[in-house]
């Protein structure tokens, strides 16, 4: 028995198997290479980052001077401590540390204005220090509590002159 297989149907029997046995085949997994697995290599920088800049000449003599200045001030010297701090303020008028000297400064010598000045200064330039502005902000309640205490000094003083005026005009304060 023999058999005539047109060349169509063999072409067509061959697709269709091959179709078929293509569908349910399961794909052959590969294992991923070492290399490939491996987290990609960070950019490398094209410089490293600079280091911070260091202060200069001016600068280091107006700490140096600001140091002093606190020294005098220790040791009951303000006016010569205010001397030393303004050279200081004109060597490096950024360094807060000498603002909050000289609001101490003028807080000794009673002058709350110049203070609160000073103190602002060194708020301004001290905002970044934690421990710089927890001074700061101290100084600036004790200027605001001398400050309260000067004015009410001075009702009391203005009362007194009231009174004793009154009393030479031959007025009973009573």
């Amino acid at each position: 028995m023999s058999f005539k297989v047109s060349k169509w149907t063999l072409i067509l029997t061959m697709g269709v198997l091959g179709l078929t046995f293509s569908g349910c085949a399961t794909p052959i997994a590969v294992p991923p290479s070492p290399i490939e697995s491996l987290p990609p290599a960070p950019e490398l920088a094209e410089e490293p980052p600079a280091p911070p800049p260091q202060p200069g000449p001016r600068a280091l003599a107006s700490f140096r001077l600001t140091d002093q200045g606190r020294m005098l001030l220790e040791q009951g010297q303000t006016d010569d401590g205010i001397s030393v701090l303004e050279r200081a303020m004109s060597l490096n008028p950024t360094n807060g540390e000498n603002y909050y000297y000289m609001a101490e400064a003028w807080l000794v010598k009673g002058n709350t204005s110049q203070a609160e000045e000073f103190n602002g200064l060194a708020h301004i330039y001290l905002k970044k220090d934690v421990w710089w502005m927890g001074k700061v902000m101290g100084q600036k309640r004790r200027i605001k509590a001398h400050s309260k205490r000067a004015w009410e000094i001075g009702q009391g003083a203005l009362f007194d002159i009231h009174i004793q005026s009154a009393q030479g005009k031959g007025v009973s304060a009573d």
